[in-house]
């Protein structure tokens, strides 16, 4: 999940409506003791400004780039909203109506948010790939109990997590955020009033629940704890940074802030309280306009459209119609405003869905169009679901009554996700039993020519080339493919096993020996997770070969002198910079044989046709940057009196071929790309040549996956890749004769 993807879908549960039934961006007031806090137009008009921004951002259009920023400004609004509320009710009557309380949440957005994400379920099982709609169910199921924004936070950490498309469920995080918020937030205020009757109790000091003080004191803490945490986290695990309560826990706390002293924002002067709106309106569009999704977020940028939101709501406590509060205020703004929440929840599935209906992404022309379509959809939501059921009077005079309606609404949700997870079949090959592909390369006795290696590594490549192009053409899925195409995804898991990849976070690098451990012909395997995924068939080599492997590996690590970006943190990788001085010096003192570098060849570029993460380091692959930190990395391995050996890279399959497969059971070549597409020629020549003059050899493997038109992603029964930048363990077994002949090539060389 890098900022990119993060970003996708960034907007809080957004509802307008009229404030005398309203006391945050998506509820209802509970009683008409709300009321008497006043209508406010531009808080409404404000909603508009947000939801526009964030829908213009999904849309692409440009000039929007930091239009996620509607999310900040929307838990300042429900911080300012909620608290006030509450902290009336406790002033004045000392308690808080809880089922009342919850009771016009569930009235107001859980209806809608079910009704919508039923729609996305059923959608998603008739248009996404098959094999991800299990995981998007998931999502349905996690966001109607409204504990998606903990999902995506995990999958934003996930090492492979940026691989995984967009969830047409991903916006629905800050609903978690915000229903999360109305957990917590009444018993902060309750528990405060308790703690002031306690003190009045005990100390016989008068102190009376009315004062703002004590909550200010509260909210200010918690504001500032939940600060210092999100710039914690934005630095080392901005997934949850970006997604999880506590670190916007003073978003919230700043529009709190703002309840508390309205009575102080109110004796303004009318002309200053309407230059600070604007100056508010202009620092959240400055916002919108000037940060993008490479912004580490939140950390210091959230503070723009806070700081932003917090002077636009102050100042309209004094001038509400004045300046930007009478622009906020006409009809069309408003209007928008009331739509809001529904045009939310529609407009990001309708996006993704889009796409997927006419198979390819959209333009901006299409895009804009699916904004239209979705504040269409908004529209009639407001008109037959929200309303109708918002004010129907035997529910709304009724707090049991209106959490029993949100019950319902979520068990249906969350009932049918579970009844499609049950009837939805898995993808299964439904072609012909394919003959498993089996090479055989005798190892070359010791003594040999080096004519006999170079045979028998040109034997092992011409078994895989002929079964490579027999697969090319290849249609129906095999019936019997292995690793079937829902085990592919569990492959990930092995690349982490016993440590020997070292994660983002980890330090040092542990005993990771394997083979015949006890020999003193030693064999290192290194690099990324490139590196790591080739640790099954070197087992097997050096197994058979009495070698000790140490594999030494880490996650997004090429180890290369390049500037490589932690995609986790999305900040430059440290960690890396130290763990590649480390393993050197292992190398040096560890005295191996044979070092076998390979590492994935897309650090710098994009990754996924998608464009849904990035690694911005300052160069491309293959560039001169790329080169030559190449050719300085063999020069330093040879330092350690190794031989070296540099795997080419493996072909770009150009999408993760379990998905595509799975959408494509009876054209399997449809998921094959061309060789052209697939195979970086000019780069893999350069990288020779570099290797060559450091001292090294080089293996061009293209030849095991790629006939001359066409890389077929199916060879014999074999799945070739489990994701688009990694080999199956299946594959890489079948490929050890060919790669233990390399290695034994590479060991009596020159």
């Amino acid at each position: 999940m890098a900022a990119a993807v993060q970003k996708a879908s960034l907007l809080p549960g957004l509802v307008t409506m009229r404030q005398a039934d309203s006391i945050s961006p998506n509820e209802e007031v509970l009683d008409q003791r709300s009321a008497k806090a006043g209508y406010r137009p531009d808080i409404e008009g404000l909603r508009a400004v947000a939801v526009v921004a964030v829908v213009l951002f999904h849309a692409g259009v440009p000039g929007v780039g930091g239009g996620f920023v509607g999310v900040d400004v929307f838990f300042v609004i429900s911080g300012f909203l909620i608290t006030g509320l509450l902290w009336r009710e406790v002033s004045t009557t000392g308690a808080v109506g809880l089922r009342r309380f919850y009771g016009a949440r569930a009235r107001r957005l859980l209806p809608a948010s079910a009704t919508v994400g039923i729609v996305t379920a059923i959608c998603a099982v008739v248009l996404s790939p098959p094999l991800q709609v299990r995981t998007i169910i998931g999502d349905g199921i996690a966001s109607a109990l409204y504990v998606s924004n903990y999902r995506f936070a995990m999958q934003g950490v996930d090492y492979f997590g940026g691989q995984i498309p967009p969830s047409p469920y991903q916006h629905y995080w800050s609903l978690g955020v915000e229903e999360q918020f109305y957990l917590i937030w009444p018993a902060l205020i309750i528990g405060t009033a308790w703690f002031i009757r306690g003190v009045r109790r005990f100390t016989k000091v008068r102190a009376t629940t009315s004062s703002p003080r004590p909550y200010l004191m509260v909210l200010a803490l918690v504001a500032v704890l939940s600060f210092a945490l999100s710039l914690l986290d934005t630095y080392l695990v901005p997934a949850v940074a970006f997604f999880s309560l506590p670190t916007r826990a003073w978003q919230l706390a700043a529009g709190g802030l703002v309840a508390l002293t309205a009575g102080l924002w109110r004796r303004l002067p009318p002309r200053v309280a309407a230059i600070i709106g604007w100056v508010g309106l202009g620092l959240i569009l400055l916002a919108c306009t000037q940060l993008s999704a490479t912004t580490p977020y939140p950390g210091t940028a959230a503070l723009l459209p806070v700081l932003g939101a917090v002077l636009l709501i102050g100042a309209g406590s004094a001038a509400p119609a004045q300046g930007c509060g009478r622009v906020l205020a006409v009809s069309p703004m408003r209007a928008i405003g009331r739509i809001s929440y529904s045009w939310y929840l529609w407009h990001w599935p309708v996006l993704l869905f889009a796409a997927l209906l006419v198979g390819h992404p959209l333009g901006l022309i299409g895009r804009l169009a699916t904004v239209l379509v979705s504040g269409g959809l908004a529209v009639l939501t407001l008109r037959f679901i929200e309303n109708p059921l918002r004010f129907a009077a035997p529910i709304r005079r009724s707090a049991i009554g209106s959490l029993a309606l949100g019950a319902v609404a979520t068990a249906v949700a969350v009932g049918v996700g579970v009844a499609l997870l049950i009837v939805v079949p898995s993808p299964v090959g439904r072609g012909p039993a394919a003959a498993a592909l089996k090479i055989t390369v005798e190892p070359v006795a010791s003594g040999a020519a080096m004519d006999t290696y170079e045979a028998a590594v040109q034997l092992g490549f011409a078994q895989v080339q002929t079964a490579v192009a027999a697969s090319a053409g290849l249609k129906a899925v095999p019936s019997n493919l292995d690793p079937s195409l829902t085990r592919a995804e569990g492959e990930q898991k092995a690349l982490f096993l016993n440590g020997c990849m070292r994660t983002f976070i980890e330090v040092g690098h542990p005993e990771c020996a394997a083979g015949d451990t006890a020999s003193t012909s030693t064999v290192a395997l290194i690099g990324d997770s490139n590196a790591a995924m080739w640790n099954p068939g070197f087992q097997q080599i050096a197994t058979e070969r009495h070698w000790r492997l140490e594999m030494l590996a880490r996650a997004g690590c090429p180890l290369l002198d390049v500037p490589t970006i932690n995609f986790t943190s999305h900040r430059e990788y440290f960690e890396c910079n130290d763990w590649r001085d480390q393993i050197v010096a292992r190398l040096r003192t560890e005295h191996p044989k044979l070092i076998v570098l390979s590492v994935w060849r897309r650090y710098g570029g994009v990754l996924g046709s998608d464009d849904r993460y990035r690694f911005p380091a300052g160069f491309t692959p293959y560039d001169p940057a790329w080169i030559d930190s190449m050719a300085r990395l063999v020069q330093l391995l040879r330092g350690t009196g190794a031989k070296v050996l540099v795997l080419g890279p493996i072909p770009d399959p150009q999408s993760v071929p379990s998905d595509c497969l799975s959408r494509h059971l009876d054209d399997a070549t449809f998921c094959s790309p061309p060789r052209s597409m697939a195979v970086k020629e000019p780069g893999i020549v350069a990288e020779t040549v570099a290797t060559k003059a450091s001292g090294g050899q080089y293996a061009n493997i293209t030849e095991l996956f790629c006939a001359a038109e066409r890389c077929p992603v199916i060879v014999g029964n074999s799945l070739v890749y489990f994701d688009r930048n990694h080999l199956t363990s299946e594959y890489v077994r079948i490929l050890a004769p060919v790669v233990g002949a390399l290695a034994d090539r590479a060991l009596i060389s020159g």
